[in-house]
């Protein structure tokens, strides 16, 4: 039996962000947009079915880790309960290692290739990251590419978002980020 995917809109510390369900789990998060509608046509054009509806208790449960890891709490998110349907294997096993990274931690495309067997599999491992629809919840932001450098970012506001969250997990990927000359206190608020 089949129900009609759901999603609902959320602040967070670095904006509005929305989240689409199914009853199996979380279906798609979304990143900040430049306004309510934009964040809701994203949401539906990745859940076309979606109704917005208010969160059950296990999505109010992911809205509330999302929440407090954008605020700079440390969380773990691997209790989240993912919907994979429609993931292709490759991307399922590439995301099963990625979700393992601790906030403050990252890997490279390289070394969840070499986790694959084939480290020749880096590039295929950075698609991957970039069709990620659960960002956060699966932390595609913990992966960079070669020698620390940020590689890309497939959510709104690119790189720069994804250095944000890295800085507000107090991950230094390949060295200082750009808050770093800032006192603590600038840069919890200014990550946020």
């Amino acid at each position: 039996m089949t129900t009609t995917p759901h999603f609902t809109l959320f602040d967070t510390a670095i904006g509005r962000c929305g989240i689409a369900w199914s009853e199996r789990g979380i279906l798609a998060v979304q990143f900040p947009e430049a306004n309510d509608g934009k964040l809701r046509e994203r949401l539906r054009r990745r859940q076309p079915d979606a109704r917005e509806a208010e969160p059950t208790p296990q999505v109010r449960h992911a809205i509330d880790g999302v929440t407090a890891l954008l605020n700079g709490e440390p969380r773990d998110l691997t209790d989240i309960a993912l919907d994979d349907t429609g993931i292709p294997d490759f991307n399922r096993r590439v995301y099963a290692i990625a979700r393992k990274i601790p906030p403050g931690q990252t890997m490279t495309y390289g070394e969840i290739a070499e986790r694959l067997g084939d480290k020749l599999l880096a590039r295929d491992v950075g698609e991957a990251m970039g069709e990620n629809p659960t960002p956060i919840v699966m932390p595609c932001h913990r992966v960079l590419a070669a020698n620390g450098k940020p590689g890309g970012f497939s959510a709104n506001g690119g790189v720069t978002t994804k250095l944000r969250l890295l800085t507000i997990e107090g991950a230094q990927p390949g060295g200082p980020t750009l808050f770093d000359s800032l006192p603590l206190a600038v840069r919890k608020k200014s990550a946020r």
